[in-house]
C-alpha cells in the first residue's frame, strides 16, 4: 500500500496550493522523495476547480517531436475535444516552434483554469525540446499554470519568471517526512513501534519516502520491529535493491568508482576524491552528482565538501567490501594519511582505526589526544578510545586515558593510568621521551589540582617551569603540549599562592589565542581571574569578567572550569558590599558544579556562602557554611591558604552566637602556627568582647595592628581595626575608637571592602564617627546604606507564589530537613557525598524562595512537598520512585 493511502500530508498539499498560484512550480527532488505521490494525491483531492493536463516523459526522451506530440495529447485530452479523433501525428518534418504555438493555443481554448503537470521531466534529454520548453512556460495564458516534477533540475531559462515572483520551487528538503508524519505513517501502517523508535528510523532515513515505505514493507509481519529499526540501513535488502536499481547501476564506471571508493568518508572532496580513485576530476563528477540530485549533498557555501545520504552511504560501503574487498584497507590508509597531512587529528586516527593499524593508531592518538581534549573534544577522544579492541594493550594509550578520566572526573583512574604512564616514559624511544615526561608531569599537577592535593607536586612544577617557559620553537614539545603544561603549572602555583601563576597563565592563555585553541584560553584566563586576587578587586573583576565573557562567546559559561573565575567574582562582590550580586554569581558557580568536583573549589563555595550569610544576619547558616569548609580543608593534602581565615570566621561566629566558651575551647585546640595567624588574633579578640573583655581583645589584636602577626590580606587588619575601636568604645575612649574607625576606613578605601564593617557589626562604631572629621566620608556612607539593610529577617519577604521545580536528589534532601540530622549526616543516610547535599540545600533555599533550613521546611509543608497530596513541584525520579 502506498504512503499516499495511508497519510494525509495536507501540510505539503497546501504548500502546493500556494505554489500553484504561481505562473510555474518546479518540485525538484531524489528518486523515492514522494513527487509523483504528491502530485496524485493533490491531483486526487475532491473539490479541484481546475482541468488538469498530465503527462509523464518517457526515460531517456531524446525525441523532441514526441515529447511535443504526447503534451499536446495530454492538453487536449484535459479539454475533453478527443473524441473522434485520432491522436497527433508525427511527420518528417517537425516545426517545433509551430508546436509550441499549437499547445498554447489549446490552453488559450480551455474554458476555465488548467495546469499542465509533467513529470519526470530529467528524463527529457533533448536540448531542442528544453528551449522549446522554456518558450512555453515563459508564454503560458493566463488560465494556465505549469507543475514540473524532475529527479534533477533541467537547463530551463526562467530566471524572467523567477524575478516577477512567478516561479515556485518545492525541493527534497521540502518532502520529506516529519517525525510527526512518520508516526502516523507506522500507525497507518499498522506497526507497533516505540517513539524511540519511529525517531531512530526517522533519523536513519532522513525523512526519505522512498525509505521510509520500503522499511514499512520490511516491518510488516517482522517479529522484532525494534531490532529491525535499530539495525536498518542501506544494507538492508529491499533498501539496497532500489538504489542499486535506481541509483548506482546507472552511473558511469568512472563515476561507480567514485562513489564506492569514496563512500568510506563521512565527508568528502574533490581532491580526496582523486586521491582514492587515482583520477582527476572527482570535484566536477560530484558537483554533478549533486546537480542530478543523486543523494549527493554539498556541505558547504562554495560546495567543496559533500556527503552522501545515510542509506545511500550505507548500500556503497557494502558494495564496496563486496566487490573491492582487498581495497578497503588501503583506501582508509590513504585517507588517513591525507587526513594527517590536513591537520584533521580525529580522521586520521579513525582511518588509521578502521585500516587495522592499532599501533600506529594509539601513536597518532597519543600525539594529538591533548589537542582534542584542550579544543573541548574530550566525547571524541573517549570514542576513539573505545574504539580499540578489548584488552589492547598499547602503553600511548595509558597517558590518553589518564586525560580522558581527568577530564571526566574520575581521578582514581586517572592516577592509575598515569603511573603506567609515567613507566612508560622512562623506556620510550629518546625523540619521545621529553614530550612523554612532560605530559606526564602536566596531568600529575592537573590532577594534584583537581584534588586539592598540592603538597608534594613542587617538584613536578620544577621540572615543567624550565621547558614549557624555554625556546617557542621547541617541536619535540609542540605548542598543544606546551599550553597544556602552562595552565596546569599556573593552576596549581595559584592554589599554592605563587608568584609565577600568572605569569604562567597569562603566557598559556597567549599560546592558546596563537595556536587557535580557544577552549585552552578559557581554562587558563579563567584560573587567571582566580590567582589575580592579591590584585585590586578592580583588576581581578576585570579578568574574571573576561573569562567569562570568552567562554560564553562559545557556550562554556557554565562549565566545571569556570568555577574559579566565577567563584572569585563572586567572592569579590561580597567583600565590597554587592551582596545580591554576589549571591547571583554564587548561583552561577553552584550550576557550574552540578556534579562533585576539587574540593578546593567547593571550599571557596562555602567560604563565600558563609560570608554571605554572616552579612545578612543568619549567624547559623554561616557558622555551618564555616564549619563545611573547614572540614574540606581539613581533606587537603597541607594547609589550605585561606585555612586561617576559615577557622577564624568560624570562632568569631560562635562567639557572636553566644558560645564564647565553646568558641575559646576550639581556639585552645589550634596548632601554634595556625594559632599565631591574625585571623586567629582577630578571632581571640571577638571572643575576648563577647565575654565583656574589651581589654583583652585589644592586646589579641595588638600584633596584627603592629604587623607582627602574619596575615592572609589587608582584610584581615581591617577587621582588626575595627574589633580595636569596638574595643575602645567599649572602654569609653570614644576618641581612640574614632582613630580606629579611621584607619580601618583608610585601609578599605581603595578596594572600598564593606565585608568586614559588617561582619564585625561596627554600625554604632561608624554611626559615632563625626563626618565632617572623617576623610572617607563617601566610602563611610556607603557602609552605613548597607548595614542600615544587611541584616534582613528571614521571614520578611514573603516566599513566591510559584517555585520552581525540585529534582529527585533535592526532594531526598529536603524530606531530611525537619529532622536534627546535619549535613555529613544526611549525606550518610542517603550515601553521598557532604558536596552534594551542600548543593542539593542550596539549590532548595533557591527553588523555595527562603534563606534558611526552618523556613525551607515551612515552604515545603506549604507546598505539600512533605507529606499529603503530592504537589507538582515534586517531580518522581523515573529509576527511584520515592525513595
Amino acid at each position: 500500500m502506498g504512503t499516499r493511502r495511508l497519510i494525509a500530508r495536507d501540510d505539503l498539499l497546501a504548500t502546493l496550493d500556494r505554489a500553484v498560484a504561481s505562473k510555474v512550480t518546479i518540485i525538484s527532488a531524489p528518486a523515492g522523495s514522494g513527487k509523483s505521490s504528491l502530485l496524485r494525491a493533490w491531483a486526487d483531492r475532491p473539490g479541484r476547480r481546475h482541468r488538469l493536463a498530465v503527462m509523464q516523459v518517457q526515460r531517456d526522451q531524446q525525441d523532441a517531436q514526441q515529447f511535443w506530440l504526447a503534451l499536446l495529447s495530454a492538453v487536449r485530452h484535459a479539454s475533453g475535444t478527443t473524441s473522434g479523433a485520432g491522436p497527433p501525428a508525427a511527420t518528417p518534418e517537425f516545426n517545433g516552434r509551430a508546436m509550441v504555438d499549437r499547445v498554447l493555443s489549446e490552453l488559450e481554448d480551455q474554458r476555465g483554469r488548467v495546469v499542465l503537470v509533467i513529470d519526470d521531466l530529467h528524463e527529457l534529454t533533448s536540448p531542442e525540446a528544453l528551449d522549446q520548453l522554456t518558450r512555453l512556460l515563459t508564454n503560458l495564458p493566463p488560465n494556465a499554470h505549469a507543475v514540473l516534477a524532475m529527479r534533477h533540475d533541467v537547463r530551463l531559462r526562467l530566471h524572467r519568471l523567477r524575478l516577477a515572483g512567478e516561479l515556485a520551487e518545492i525541493r527534497g528538503e521540502d518532502l520529506r517526512f516529519t517525525e510527526r508524519e512518520t508516526r502516523e505513517l507506522l500507525d497507518a501502517s499498522g506497526i507497533t513501534l516505540s517513539e524511540a523508535g519511529a525517531v531512530l528510523l526517522h533519523q536513519r532515513t532522513e525523512g526519505w519516502v522512498a525509505g521510509l515505505r520500503l522499511a514499512v514493507i520490511s516491518l510488516t509481519g517482522h517479529p522484532d520491529p525494534e531490532q529491525f529499526v535499530a539495525e536498518f540501513s542501506g544494507s538492508d535488502r529491499t533498501v539496497a535493491e532500489y538504489l542499486v536499481a535506481e541509483m548506482l547501476e546507472r552511473q558511469p564506471d568512472d563515476v561507480q568508482q567514485l562513489l564506492l571508493r569514496t563512500s568510506l568518508l563521512d565527508q568528502v572532496s574533490g581532491e580526496l576524491a582523486d586521491l582514492l580513485t587515482g583520477r582527476t576530476g572527482s570535484e566536477r563528477i560530484l558537483l554533478a552528482l549533486e546537480d542530478a540530485n543523486a543523494f549527493v549533498v554539498s556541505l558547504d557555501s562554495e560546495r567543496t565538501w559533500f556527503r552522501y545520504h545515510h542509506l545511500f552511504a550505507d548500500l556503497l560501503r557494502l558494495e564496496l567490501r563486496r566487490r573491492q574487498p582487498d581495497q578497503v584497507p588501503a583506501l582508509h590508509r590513504r585517507a588517513a594519511e591525507w587526513f594527517v597531512q590536513h591537520g584533521q587529528a580525529a580522521d586520521a586516527i579513525r582511518h588509521t582505526q578502521a585500516a587495522g593499524d592499532w599501533p600506529d593508531a594509539a601513536r597518532l592518538l597519543a600525539d594529538h589526544a591533548f589537542g582534542l581534549t584542550m579544543d573541548g573534544q574530550e566525547q571524541t577522544v573517549g570514542a576513539l578510545l573505545r574504539t580499540f579492541p578489548p584488552g589492547a594493550d598499547y602503553p600511548e594509550l595509558a597517558l590518553i586515558r589518564a586525560g580522558h578520566n581527568l577530564a571526566q572526573g574520575r581521578l582514581d583512574e586517572a592516577a592509575a593510568h598515569l603511573a603506567v604512564a609515567g613507566a612508560h616514559a622512562e623506556t620510550t624511544a629518546p625523540d619521545r621521551q621529553r614530550r612523554l615526561r612532560v605530559a606526564v608531569a602536566s596531568l600529575k599537577l592537573a590532577l594534584a589540582a583537581r584534588r586539592g592535593h598540592l603538597a608534594g607536586v613542587t617538584e613536578q612544577a620544577r621540572f615543567l617551569d624550565s621547558p614549557v617557559t624555554g625556546q617557542s620553537d621547541d617541536i619535540a614539545l609542540g605548542n598543544d603540549l606546551r599550553a597544556v603544561a602552562l595552565m596546569s603549572l599556573g593552576t596549581v602555583e595559584a592554589s599554592l599562592g605563587l608568584p609565577d601563576a600568572e605569569r604562567h597563565l597569562r603566557d598559556g592563555a597567549v599560546l592558546a589565542r596563537k595556536i587557535g585553541r580557544p577552549y585552552l584560553e578559557v581554562r587558563c584566563l579563567a584560573q587567571l581571574g582566580f590567582a589575580s586576587k592579591i590584585h585590586p578587586f578592580a583588576t581581578t573583576r576585570r579578568r574574571c569578567r573576561e573569562a567569562i565573557a570568552l567562554a560564553e562567546r562559545y557556550g562554556w559559561g557554565a562549565e566545571w572550569y569556570m568555577a574559579p573565575a566565577l567563584i572569585t567574582l563572586a567572592d569579590t562582590m561580597v567583600w565590597t558590599g554587592e551582596f545580591d550580586e554576589g549571591e547571583r554569581w554564587l548561583q552561577r558557580t553552584l550550576r557550574a558544579l552540578q556534579a562533585d568536583t576539587g574540593a578546593d573549589i567547593m571550599l571557596l563555595v562555602h567560604i563565600v556562602s558563609g560570608m554571605l550569610q554572616a552579612c545578612r544576619g543568619r549567624r547559623h547558616e554561616a557558622l555551618q557554611e564555616f564549619s563545611e569548609a573547614q572540614y574540606l580543608g581539613s581533606q587537603l593534602e597541607g594547609s589550605h591558604a585561606l585555612a586561617s581565615q576559615v577557622t577564624g570566621w568560624m570562632l568569631a561566629t560562635q562567639a557572636r552566637l553566644g558560645t564564647p566558651g565553646e568558641a575559646r575551647a576550639s581556639l585552645a585546640a589550634l596548632a601554634d602556627e595556625q594559632a599565631s595567624s591574625g585571623e586567629i588574633h582577630d578571632a581571640r579578640a571577638v571572643i575576648c568582647l563577647a565575654e565583656g573583655d574589651p581589654a583583652g581583645a585589644l592586646g589579641a589584636v595588638q600584633d596584627v595592628l603592629d604587623g607582627t602577626a602574619p596575615v592572609i590580606g589587608y582584610g584581615t587588619v581591617v577587621e582588626a581595626q575595627l574589633l580595636a575601636g569596638l574595643a575602645h568604645q567599649q572602654l569609653g575612649d570614644r576618641r581612640a575608637a574614632n582613630q580606629a574607625a579611621e584607619r580601618a576606613l583608610a585601609l578599605a578605601e581603595p578596594d572600598r571592602l564593606i565585608l568586614p564593617f559588617v561582619m564585625t557589626g561596627s554600625r554604632e562604631l561608624l554611626e559615632a564617627l563625626p563626618r565632617h572629621q572623617t576623610a572617607h566620608a563617601a566610602l563611610l556612607a556607603d557602609i552605613l546604606d548597607v548595614l542600615h539593610g544587611s541584616s534582613p529577617k528571614a521571614d520578611d519577604q514573603p516566599p513566591p507564589q510559584d517555585a520552581e521545580e525540585l529534582s529527585p536528589g533535592e526532594l531526598r534532601v529536603l524530606r531530611y530537613l525537619p529532622t536534627n540530622l546535619s549535613r555529613p549526616e544526611i549525606a550518610g543516610e542517603l550515601s553521598v557525598s557532604r558536596n552534594t547535599v551542600s548543593t542539593h540545600i542550596r539549590n532548595i533555599y533557591t527553588k523555595l524562595g527562603v534563606r534558611d533550613r526552618s523556613s525551607a521546611v515551612q515552604r515545603a509543608r506549604e507546598l505539600q512537598l512533605l507529606g499529603g497530596r503530592p504537589h507538582p513541584l515534586a517531580r518522581r525520579s523515573p529509576d527511584r520512585g520515592d525513595a
